[in-house]
């Protein structure tokens, strides 16, 4: 029987991964790109799906309760792949209040429609929420990591507002019976990332031999997951994993921001025919940020014992591989960076 999953926040640099991935994997499907088109979606990150038969864009927002409603009786989902979310940390601190009303409230007004809808046949349906480390709080150096199990302390309003959409989704599981499941990722990177997040920032600021800004002393240490490898983490997990369970999906690549900024400096010297070394002195340390967590580090096991799941790439691998796709797709950043794909694409290809 042909399946209707809705994915939110399908133009974001993750989601778009996850909307090409299934748009191309799965014909029988039909897919539905419901996305708000705020800064960070860009329908270019979907060029090479727009015309695919199995594919629909709607543009709307979580946060508007009847319009959700609306949409998914219309549509009537079997499934909910929800990654819309505002998810920049250095935003929440500046506006805490955006991140609530999308982050929890735009969560729960899916939630309920998805309830509403499936309430006489839960059977076959499935929501799954996507979620973040940031979650759990911080880590010491010391070596341990983030489990599933892990207890909840967010720091920042970012990371507080997914703990509370986290547990709303298990709250609509434990109360309604949804079937539900979670997963909380380590940092992403890779190719149609907004040039916001440090990486893709870094990649441009070097090719334009402007300042490279890190946080601090440049001591935080990230675990890296490349963001095709996460998009087929969802997939497995959509498909396979066990209602109510939450599973980490991890890279398995803890870095300091320190020495990825100068792994990414000698990789740009040389794609680029500079001086080893050249592209490090635009290194600039800059206040840090209000509480900066130290380290995350990702415990993927459960998923791949349980699911069979394993990251493809070592991040040296992975960060070629972006740096590639950023430097063959200038114009991408140079419409990103002057706000002209906004006007453009919207046009191109709204609803229909």
């Amino acid at each position: 029987m042909k399946k209707t999953i809705i994915i939110t926040g399908g133009a974001g640099f993750i989601g778009s991964h996850v909307v090409r991935l299934f748009v191309n994997k799965y014909p029988e499907y039909q897919i539905v790109n419901l996305d708000a088109l705020t800064y960070a979606g860009n329908l270019e990150n979907l060029t090479d799906v727009a015309k695919s038969p199995n594919y629909t864009f709607v543009k709307a927002d979580i946060t508007d309760y009847e319009t959700i409603s609306a949409i998914f009786a219309q549509y009537k989902p079997d499934g909910v792949i929800h990654l819309a979310a505002e998810s920049h940390v250095d935003r929440s601190i500046t506006d805490p209040f955006a991140f609530i009303r999308t982050n929890v409230m735009g969560t729960c007004n899916l939630l309920h429609a998805a309830k509403e809808l499936w309430k006489e046949q839960m059977e076959g349906k499935r929501f799954y929420h996507v979620s973040t480390d940031e979650v759990y709080g911080a880590l010491e150096n010391d070596g341990t990591f983030f489990v599933e199990t892990t207890k909840y302390d967010p720091h920042s309003p970012y990371s507080a507002s997914k703990a509370s959409s986290d547990h709303f989704v298990r709250a609509y599981h434990d109360t309604y019976g949804l079937p539900v499941v979670i997963s909380n990722c380590s940092n992403n990177y890779g190719s149609h990332h907004f040039p916001e997040k440090l990486i893709p920032l870094a990649i441009n600021n070097i090719k334009h031999k402007r300042p490279i800004p890190i946080y601090g002393k440049g001591e935080n240490i990230r675990d890296w997951l490349f963001v095709e490898d996460h998009a087929r983490a969802i997939d497995v997990i959509f498909h396979s994993g066990k209602n109510g369970d939450t599973y980490n999906i991890g890279g398995n690549n803890e870095w300091t921001n320190n020495d990825l900024i100068h792994l990414l400096c000698s990789i740009m010297d040389r794609k680029l025919g500079r001086t080893d070394g050249e592209s490090a002195k635009l290194i600039t340390y800059v206040t840090d940020r209000a509480g900066h967590d130290l380290r995350y580090a990702i415990d993927s096991s459960k998923l791949q014992r349980e699911l069979g799941w394993k990251p493809s790439l070592q991040f040296e691998e992975g960060l070629e591989k972006t740096v590639d796709w950023y430097l063959a797709n200038e114009a991408w950043v140079d419409r990103i960076t002057s706000g002209e794909y906004q006007q453009y694409y919207e046009q191109q290809y709204s609803n229909r």
